[in-house]
């Protein structure tokens, strides 16, 4: 007998008040006679829950159910529901769920719990971006990294050959719209990225869980790690100090402020390499100086002389000249 079940009758029978082993079947999908079974053995575990014969007559928690079996306070509960409620949109489960638990809740709660639950709506896409779907295998490793057992992945990585692996799931995390697996394997702790996931299959084994794992903390420190990977080329530069937020919007925590001397701001900036370095500050114009390395400098002049030439006034009869290479030093 499944102990969510019962927690759920306990959870039905403070709402109601009083039910009938029919009723209580219907609502949560069990054939009557173990919805019976299920209310006999809450009373023999010395829960308080009787039995009246007869018509209108049912299952009750003695003293009229008045506790608050669920133990949420008004606030709790709508919490609860602000956080559920966008993924319910997407998920049939999570629907079914809270409709369940509405009607368990006290009477007082289920207004602004209904209310929480509608109020919020995510969008995972970025503007300018298309949406990302739900990777196929998520439901597989939620149940999973939930059952605590490991399971068989097919696994393509960037520019290798698909490889079957056994690993150990322990938790599993959406960056934006992009889902990762954190799963402990034989050669240490890893990181799936689930859109290359090609199989799961889940076994029977359970999972060996790292002493002291921590699924947030880990999170952090494999962003932190990743960000230094990707990033490793720095540049610094002056900026006038007004031109900051514009800068931070569009960089984000690739700038880092080195000296900030008022009106002028020496900055550090992290980027993938000279050239794209300069093609994200071009637009910045003379709010941006950059100091070093002069290769940033020198792919900044190119720009500049590029755009004057294809934008810059001509003298009458004047013609372009074709046959320099755009990339080519003037």
């Amino acid at each position: 007998m499944r102990a969510d079940r019962l927690v759920a009758v306990l959870l039905i029978l403070q709402a109601r008040g009083r039910v009938t082993a029919a009723g209580l079947a219907d609502e949560l999908e069990i054939s009557e006679r173990t919805a019976r079974r299920d209310l006999e053995a809450l009373a023999m575990a010395g829960i308080p829950v009787y039995s009246q014969p007869g018509r209108g007559g049912g299952w009750s928690l003695l003293g009229g159910a008045r506790t608050d079996l669920s133990g949420l306070t008004a606030a709790e509960a709508r919490t609860l529901f602000l956080v559920a409620g966008p993924s319910a949109s997407a998920t049939p489960q999570i629907k079914a769920a809270l409709r369940k638990l509405v009607r368990a809740l006290p009477e007082p709660f289920r207004a602004e719990a209904e209310a929480a639950a509608s109020a919020v709506v995510i969008d995972p896409a970025s503007w300018d971006r298309t949406h990302v779907p739900t990777p196929a295998h998520l439901d597989e490793l939620q149940r999973a990294v939930v059952e605590g057992v490991q399971v068989r992945i097919v696994y393509a990585a960037p520019d290798r050959p698909e490889t079957e692996r056994t690993v150990h799931p322990l938790g599993l995390v959406a960056k934006a719209s992009v889902w990762y697996l954190i799963a402990a394997t034989d050669a240490g702790m890893r990181t799936f990225r689930l859109s290359r996931v090609r199989a799961v299959t889940l076994t029977e084994d359970p999972v060996e869980r790292p002493q002291g794992f921590d699924l947030e903390t880990h999170w952090r420190s494999v962003v932190a790690e990743l960000d230094e990977r990707r990033v490793t080329f720095r540049a610094t530069a002056r900026i006038e100090a007004e031109a900051i937020p514009w800068l931070r919007s569009s960089l984000g925590n690739r700038l880092s402020v080195r000296e900030d001397a008022g009106e002028q701001v020496e900055i550090e900036i992290r980027s993938w390499s000279a050239r794209s370095l300069a093609a994200e500050l071009a637009g910045f114009g003379r709010w941006v100086e950059v100091l070093h390395p002069a290769e940033v400098r020198r792919e900044l002049a190119r720009i500049g002389d590029e755009l004057r030439e294809r934008y810059g006034e001509r003298t009458p009869g004047a013609k372009r000249s074709r046959g320099r290479s755009p990339s080519a030093t003037p």
